[in-house]
């Protein structure tokens, strides 16, 4: 009886402290904004990517790519552990209130809602004024294509789209690992995204190193990207959005991508705002129509309110889990 109502009292504090991590790392976000570059936790994740990069270079295609494998694991290994036994340790010999504060900050560099405004309402204020140089400046901060070849229509296009994609990698997908691995679920996740974001290109000099990273990044969003188009149609409705445009255009264009996940993300944001999203030469998702400055703006609402509710099961997982647990007992 003892080790019953002991096991009891160690799993509900575990997923009581994951709750509480959940929601101070949310109002952080919300409130402060990122944490400085300078003591960023993956910013350090860039810097030991760029370290073992060079290292295991070669000129073999096939040794390469296991390098690759190497590269990948042996960061992801060196990022999770450091956080697990960080994160025990405090919780050990510190106390449950340190841990949760630790936790929350830590969880929190996993994930930007609010970064996403602070590159993206500049560029729909200078749109606003017919400033092309203004919004080309800011652009590259959230795309990789060159701003000079873009018209109007296009920088708003990719910049909505970069709304629409960023809300999976860059929330959604560390709070689907967070709900089943804590704190280093959710590094992991953001490991497997930075190396996609720095090595997973098809340029000589990556496309072998690299190839296991985009592999496994696409792997890691499969189900996120999915469960973040579902709930972008339902924010559609809470958020100025077309619902019914939103699930059609879904249905019918979540395939038309290169990549098998970003078209769900963006096919659900063009429908919503009852637009073509088009990137030259690649793809074009949704139904002709007009796409104004305001566009961004909503398209923000909607990735907010998308963050909200994907949150809300975030938070819900860990206690069916511990209902599930005490059941079982």
């Amino acid at each position: 009886m003892f080790q019953l109502d002991y096991t009891l009292l160690l799993f509900s504090g575990l997923f009581r402290d994951a709750v509480l991590i959940f929601v101070l790392a949310f109002l952080i976000d919300i409130i402060l904004g990122e944490i400085p570059d300078s003591i960023h936790p993956t910013v350090g994740i860039g810097k030991l990517i760029g370290y073992f990069r060079p290292k295991l270079q070669s000129k073999s295609a096939k040794r390469e790519k296991i390098n690759g494998v190497l590269l990948l694991v042996t960061v992801t290994l060196i990022v999770t552990v450091l956080v697990f036994f960080g994160l025990f340790a405090i919780r050990t010999y510190l106390g449950s209130i340190p841990y949760i504060i630790v936790g929350a900050v830590l969880f929190k560099s996993t994930f930007a809602i609010r970064c996403m405004r602070r590159y993206t309402v500049p560029i729909a204020k200078a749109l606003r004024r017919g400033n092309l140089d203004e919004a080309r400046k800011y652009l590259p901060y959230i795309v990789r294509r060159d701003p000079n070849s873009l018209n109007e229509r296009q920088i708003m296009s990719a910049t909505v789209e970069s709304i629409a994609e960023s809300t999976t990698d860059g929330i959604t997908g560390p709070f689907f690992f967070y709900a089943f691995l804590g704190v280093p679920g959710a590094f992991i996740y953001r490991v497997i995204n930075t190396h996609d974001s720095m090595v997973a290109y098809k340029t000589p000099e990556l496309c072998n190193i690299g190839w296991f990273s985009a592999k496994m990044d696409t792997a890691a969003n499969y189900i996120p990207s999915r469960l973040t188009a579902l709930l972008m149609v339902i924010s559609a409705g809470f958020a100025g959005g077309n619902l019914g445009e939103s699930w059609r255009i879904l249905k019918r264009d979540r395939n038309s991508t290169a990549s098998p996940n970003a078209g769900y993300t963006i096919s659900a944001m063009a429908g919503a705002l009852e637009t073509q999203l088009e990137k030259a030469g690649h793809y074009a998702l949704g139904d002709k129509g007009d796409i104004v400055p305001d566009d961004i703006f909503k398209a923000l609402r909607i990735m907010e309110v998308t963050a909200l509710l994907f949150g809300l099961i975030t938070i819900i997982l860990p206690i069916i889990i511990l209902r599930i647990i005490i059941v079982g007992i």
